[in-house]
């Protein structure tokens, strides 16, 4: 992570590299974002509607190699959205310590990049625990969105806390929040949709070869895989409008 710092240390070079550099972070940032956004509101608001309709025979044939493809391009997708905006967010937390002249730029900046790894990080450990919980009712749709809700806006009102000192501007507070939830979304494609998701596909690609029927658990487990998703849908929307904010409005107060 210390090693991003760097990176945005160069502000006088007269070949504007830096300028070239963050022209394709972020250019690659929002092609890999459209992707992943995209199929993210294509599971919840087509795959999801359009399975629940599909006889079991013909769910067995279309979903192995549907979900196989698709999942291969969400889970990457997020992973390139995620590190390609952290990285030019990096560079934008290192240019307004230069800004602000400060002597130790990245001592100065290293806080603020490794907090926000941490407590987002965190937030996802919580939901993480609470979905291993036997509890069946902590894992329903209401009360688990209720739980990541409070854990969230837990995290933004740390992070901001440790990180609004006078140098930071809103821009930077901005993404801090709004890249944030796409961190913690990130995890949630990681950690439980694709762990679930791999595990349902094995199986319905045996179904349908052997004729046995499906695991008793993977009913169970395909619902928690869609509340969680469902659970990123919604977390999409604050997260773009934070992403807007930070370059059309002064969202967060310096």
């Amino acid at each position: 992570m210390s090693g991003l710092i760097p990176l945005a240390i160069g502000f006088t070079d007269p070949n504007n590299s830096l300028g070239t550099t963050q022209l394709l972070l972020r250019w690659v940032h929002f092609l890999a974002g459209i992707t992943w956004i995209g199929l993210l509101y294509f599971f919840n608001l087509v795959n999801a509607p359009l399975m629940r309709t599909l006889p079991q025979d013909a769910k067995l044939k279309v979903f192995p190699g549907l979900m196989s493809r698709a999942m291969g391009w969400f889970r990457w997708s997020a992973v390139v959205t995620v590190f390609m905006g952290f990285a030019y967010w990096n560079i934008i937390v290192a240019a307004d310590a230069h800004n602000a002249r400060l002597h130790a730029i990245p001592a100065a900046a290293k806080p603020t990049v490794i907090s926000f790894v941490i407590i987002w990080t965190l937030a996802f450990l919580v939901e993480f625990v609470v979905l291993m919980q036997p509890v069946d009712a902590l894992k329903s749709g209401p009360v688990l969105g209720i739980i990541i809700a409070i854990v969230l806006c837990g995290a933004a009102y740390v992070w901001l806390s440790l990180n609004s000192h006078a140098w930071e501007s809103s821009r930077l507070q901005a993404i801090g929040v709004g890249g944030g939830i796409g961190w913690f979304m990130m995890l949630n494609v990681w950690g439980v949709i694709w762990r679930i998701q791999k595990r349902v596909i094995r199986w319905t690609r045996e179904s349908a070869q052997s004729g046995k029927p499906m695991p008793n658990e993977s009913v169970k487990l395909s619902q928690q895989a869609l509340v969680v998703s469902r659970i990123n849908f919604v977390l999409s929307f604050p997260l773009l409008l934070l992403m807007a904010a930070a370059s059309h409005y002064p969202f967060v107060i310096d």
